[in-house]
């Protein structure tokens, strides 16, 4: 197999040359934070007055961390680095507060964040002779804008098509003979069901890529969409508070997340005793960012389960390799006393070929005891008159949850098409028990 690296001086840095530039780099964001009125009181407290009181990357633990409920009390500016007058752009996600985290960016910011992402995007094999539709949600959502301006600098046609509009999204990759996409795993899946629906012939499309992200999915469900649509799927993983996408990437081995560290350092900590977790483990990815002047943040809580490959990848690149995204250490449901991650219960629906692409979780209060009941959609032909089949495949269905999780489910089955679909992130769990309980 032959490698396309986009910035191959830093891809295969040495790793005693990487680490050095991490510490130069972490030097630089710790002087710029001391400009921003949160982290002059909080690496005040820690002991940390200038960039030379950390000597070494282990130093970087002496540095407290910093939450999302962090980053909302500073808002609106509390966390900027420069003046307003050098900010051009500023992106935010909100949450169930109502209070949004905002990042600001210079125009450096943006030139940094785009080569980034053109590093990721090349890394998968693709060169401006491609055409690239973003059918993801543009706004104040870093994933639009922070795609496009990646895709642009490795000189692919880009199509913005934004999300949602199936019917407009096939007529736009016929006329233009579009190669890649990008989209959430779930509208991926719905755009195959959408194929189907409208008798549209993937022999009359030119895809052979997609960049999934934006929300947890399985190694099944990736699997799904590849066999589905005939296409190589990437994994593609960023968040707001680290600029967006262009964090980590696959690359064209399709065996773990390379994590750019020269624009990043990244730690795994138990999320319950917030000690180190050794290389091979699985826990919380914390983040401090190291390419981003306007808005620096050290030792991001993520919330984000996930581990480091103890070995380097066969491509060649040193930065090291992160394990998929399982779920969220918040997105965790306590459900009669067991701990249950939604992305368990997708694993089991996705690995069935009977199911079709579309599911629901939801948990409901019944008396004293909670009741979970899974949702998910078949084809037609499973609905028929003689029921033991659709009986026996909920009958399946139960089992092997049940052996997963080992909480007893209820199973409905439902008619292909007839779950609702989100055009932007999934909404994959409804909890309707009280919040006081």
């Amino acid at each position: 197999m032959t490698y396309q690296y986009w910035n191959p001086e830093y891809e295969q840095m040495p790793r005693r040359e990487l680490e050095a530039w991490q510490l130069a780099r972490l030097r630089e964001t710790v002087a710029r934070s001391l400009r921003t009125p949160f982290y002059q009181k909080r690496l005040g407290e820690a002991g940390i007055r200038e960039p030379e009181d950390l000597r070494s990357l282990e130093d970087l633990r002496r540095v407290p961390f910093t939450t999302k409920q962090d980053l909302r009390e500073g808002f609106p500016y509390g966390f900027l680095a420069i003046p307003r007058e050098e900010v051009v752009r500023l992106h935010a996600s909100s949450g169930t507060t109502g209070i949004p985290t905002t990042v600001y960016f210079s125009r450096g910011d943006l030139a940094r964040w785009s080569g980034f992402v053109a590093r990721c995007i090349y890394g998968t094999g693709c060169t401006r002779e491609d055409v690239f539709q973003n059918m993801i949600t543009y706004g104040l959502f870093t994933g639009g804008l922070g795609f496009h301006a990646g895709a642009e600098e490795v000189g692919m046609l880009v199509i913005p098509s934004g999300a949602g509009n199936t019917t407009r999204q096939f007529r736009l990759m016929r006329d233009f003979g579009t190669t890649v996409v990008h989209a959430t795993p779930s509208f991926l899946l719905h755009v195959e069901a959408k194929m189907r629906e409208e008798g549209i012939r993937r022999d009359a499309l030119r895809l052979r890529k997609a960049f999934a992200g934006a929300e947890p999915y399985s190694e099944d469900t990736r699997r799904r969409i590849e066999e589905l649509l005939a296409i190589d799927v990437y994994n593609s993983y960023g968040l707001s508070e680290m600029n967006g996408p262009g964090v980590a990437f696959e690359c064209q081995r399709k065996n773990g997340l390379h994590l750019w560290e020269d624009g990043y350092i990244a730690e795994i900590i138990d999320p319950h005793t917030l000690e180190p977790v050794a290389d091979g483990g699985r826990g919380e990815l914390v983040l401090t960012i190291l390419c981003r002047e306007a808005a620096p943040i050290l030792r991001y809580r993520t919330r984000d389960l996930t581990g480091f490959y103890p070995d380097p990848c066969p491509c060649g690149r040193t930065h090291r390799r992160l394990y998929r995204i399982t779920g969220r250490s918040d997105d965790m449901l306590i459900i009669n006393g067991v701990n249950v991650f939604p992305s368990q219960i997708e694993e089991v629906i996705m690995a069935m070929k009977e199911v079709g692409n579309n599911y629901l979780i939801e948990i409901e209060k019944d008396g004293v005891l909670d009741r979970l009941t899974v949702k998910t959609e078949v084809g037609p032909a499973t609905f028929r008159d003689d029921t033991r089949p659709l009986n026996a495949l909920k009958e399946k269905i139960r089992h092997t949850l049940q052996a997963s999780i080992t909480i007893n489910p209820r199973v409905e089955l439902h008619e292909s098409g007839s779950l609702p679909v989100s055009e932007g992130k999934a909404v994959r769990v409804v909890d309707k028990r009280p919040r006081d309980v």
